[in-house]
């Protein structure tokens, strides 16, 4: 400022040249951002000579003079220069000016005229000098001036989308404050047909955030404002827009009419009154305003548009629904209100403060912009049918009734959290979508008993992670006795590698595999000390008994065992109980020991041989000496195989190491668990002494299973 003449400044903005004007104003542009600077070009009378410049002048001239009269306004003086030929000027601009930078400016002074009441520290003495009501006589002149700001929302000139989408903001803004109920819902329609909230959508999921963060997520705080308020208006059947929504449902759900001959023979259509007129729809009475309550009129705008757009489907359903017996009937109308709700409570709309976006914003957007912003927030029509049409097949895939309707909406609940909550900010709306249509119940299902074990353990802490530790030690002994029991029944094993293994291209005679020359029956003892075994010529129909088998091997001597398979196989069974098993001869269990004087090595064959997976367990010898293979098995199925590895480890006192055992291990823990959890006790003091009604099982039998692998 010192090095700047203010007085000769001012009288060069009134110089009839127009490059002396230009530089003057170029050099206003970035000094009137001062207070005390701006104080000074008050005094000297440049605040006369900048309005006739920002009414007459063009071209660059006419961008700095914008800039400078905003910036201006921004420091909180000049506003007795603000009238309705400067705000017509400015909305001209707007409407049919193209150069960005004069833009820009002009968007600037109309969002501070706009914000005047609610950023200046002193009060307007007149009220409809400034907001939006200062801009109503030169939007009715201008009338595509609302068009035109939205359609600059996609412009590439990220600053003029700022100004534009801050311009919206404060528009929005000043009719939610200041307009009459009447008024306000009128102008927010109208942005929304002009398709401001796709270009915020667009903007939202776009690579520009860093530019528009502020006036986007200002945007976001408004849109929470409005369903807020929507949600806060009462459902009040005297209001004539309630009743008129209310009617338009019924209407478009082609409720039953009869027909009566006419006098040219023709059937007239005669309306019937049907004592069921509401409860068809699905609302629990024939006076459904009051169950409007929980979600105001932002569920009945809701339930409205989803019958409009759903307009066949939602008939055909109501047709099905109807001829089902009452119980089992969905109730499209509550299921509706319902999501309303979910959706209410998910995107966390009570906690929308405007006047708070900018506090978040430079907490939080700045490195985490997934977390902040919800691009999902503005596709709520969408995301609202969606999660109807969720509720309608989770209702008709689970068989539910009318009892079960809150157990449906926390199904409903759990799969939007999943999918909304776990969607990204650059994910399409049509994906997830079709994620939530597509979202199996046996998931879904997994997803509720995951949080209901997190809720006990918030709940209980150090118990319920001593209940979890105490069921991993019972599954892991239960599996170990399995396990082991595989062993004392005994298992016939071949004695050959498989394939040939040699040089030279493979043939189809190599493809086959050999036939075994003998075969092996291992058995272990009752005692559990002695692993026997014996070689047979063939494999005979019954199984040997211990008597039967000559060798044995102290397990005692047992140094370590060593396997090629693999503890994460990919060929490895699902669950321990399938039959059908391919064979698989390539796979080898080696038992690795010391000799003593029971037990003797046998010769291991020749064969090829890539560990994969080696677990060793020590056994105590008396007498070290060196380490020699006592047995080597061969497995047909990796089954047979994880049954033989892992039990001879267990019985080893060792971990067990193959995804199939550990794959049983986690499911019988994951069951106990569970029965725990779904485990509701009596609780005599909640039920005063009522004793509950027990099932009677007349007529029935001990014909039943457990069908814990679903199938």
């Amino acid at each position: 400022m010192d090095s700047i003449n203010v007085q000769e400044l001012v009288e060069r903005l009134g110089s009839d040249e127009d490059a002396v004007r230009k530089m003057a104003v170029f050099k206003l542009q970035s000094n009137i951002g001062d207070p005390s600077f701006a104080d000074l070009f008050i005094l000297e009378g440049g605040l006369n000579k900048l309005r006739y410049l920002t009414l007459n002048a063009t071209g660059n001239t006419l961008a700095y003079s914008l800039t400078s009269f905003s910036r201006l306004l921004e420091v909180d003086k000049g506003w007795e220069y603000v009238n309705q030929d400067l705000v017509e000027r400015v909305v001209e601009l707007v409407v049919t000016h193209p150069l960005v930078n004069i833009l820009r400016g002009a968007m600037s002074i109309l969002v501070y005229i706009v914000s005047h009441p609610y950023t200046s520290s002193n009060r307007v003495s007149q009220p409809y000098s400034f907001g939006f009501h200062a801009l109503k006589p030169a939007i009715s002149i201008h009338p595509q001036f609302l068009e035109m700001l939205v359609s600059r929302l996609s412009s590439a000139d990220h600053a003029l989308c700022a100004n534009s989408l801050q311009l919206i903001n404060s528009l929005m803004r000043e009719a939610i404050t200041n307009d009459s109920e009447s008024e306000w819902p009128k102008f927010i329609r109208r942005l929304q047909d002009l398709g401001v909230i796709g270009a915020a959508y667009t903007l939202m999921q776009g690579t520009a955030l860093q530019d528009l963060s502020h006036p986007l997520l200002e945007f976001q705080a408004l849109s929470k404002a409005l369903l807020r308020k929507w949600r806060d208006v009462p459902v009040n059947l005297e209001n004539s827009d309630h009743r008129r929504a209310l009617k338009n449902i019924h209407l478009l759900s082609n409720h039953d009419r009869a027909t009566t001959p006419t006098e040219n023979g023709h059937e007239g259509a005669k309306k019937k009154h049907n004592p069921e007129k509401w409860r068809r729809l699905g609302f629990e009475s024939e006076n459904p305003a009051w169950e409007f309550e929980e979600v105001g009129y932002l569920g009945m705008m809701d339930l409205t548009d989803y019958v409009e757009k759903q307009k066949d489907n939602f008939q055909k359903l109501l047709l099905e629904q109807y001829a089902k017996p009452s119980e089992k009937r969905c109730p499209i109308a509550r299921a509706s209100l319902a999501v309303t709700f979910i959706l209410y409570e998910h995107f966390e709309v009570e906690k929308a403060d405007v006047d708070d976006a900018k506090f978040h914003l430079s907490f939080e957007s700045r490195n985490n912009f997934d977390k902040v912003f919800k691009p999902f927030l503005l596709q709520w029509s969408l995301l609202h049918a969606s999660g109807v049409q969720a509720f309608i097949q989770l209702w008709q895939s689970t068989g539910a009734e009318q009892e079960d309707f809150l157990k449906i909406v926390d199904l409903v609940r759990i799969l939007l959290e999943a999918v909304v909550g776990g969607a990204t900010r650059s994910k399409d709306i049509h994906e997830v979508e079709t994620e939530i249509q597509d979202f199996e119940l046996q998931r879904l299902r997994r997803l509720q008993m995951e949080l209901l074990e997190l809720t006990y353990e918030d709940t209980w802490g150090h118990h319920f992670r001593q209940i979890r530790d105490e069921l991993s030690h019972e599954a892991l002994q239960f599996v170990k006795e399995q396990r082991i029991r595989c062993l004392l029944a005994g298992a016939w094993f071949p004695n050959n590698d498989g394939y040939k293994a040699h040089a030279g291209p493979i043939t189809n005679h190599d493809l086959k595999p050999n036939i075994p020359s003998s075969h092996r029956y291992a058995k272990l003892s009752h005692n559990r000390r002695y692993l026997h075994y014996s070689d047979f010529n063939f494999r005979g129909d019954d199984e040997p008994g211990l008597d039967n088998l000559h060798e044995k091997i102290d397990l005692s001597a047992v140094s370590s065992v060593t396997s090629n398979v693999s503890a994460s196989d990919a060929n490895s069974s699902a669950d321990t109980l399938k039959t059908v098993q391919h064979p698989t001869s390539s796979t080898k269990i080696t038992i690795h020991g010391y000799l003593s004087s029971t037990s003797r090595p046998t010769t291991p064959k020749t064969h090829t041989r890539s560990v994969s997976t080696t677990t060793k367990s020590t056994a105590i010898t008396h007498t070290p000496r060196k380490e020699v293979t006592l047995l080597t098995l061969h497995p047909q199925t990796h089954s047979l195989a994880s049954e033989w590895l892992d039990g001879l480890l267990m019985l080893l006192n060792q971990q067990p190491i193959t995804s199939e055992t550990n794959r049983l291990i986690g499911m019988i823990k994951d069951y106990g668990l569970k029965i725990r959890l779904l485990n509701v006790r009596f609780d005599d003091t909640a039920s005063a002494g009522d004793v509950p009604e027990i099932p009677s099982r007349e007529g029935l039998d001990e014909d039943y299973y457990y069908d814990i692998f679903g199938g």
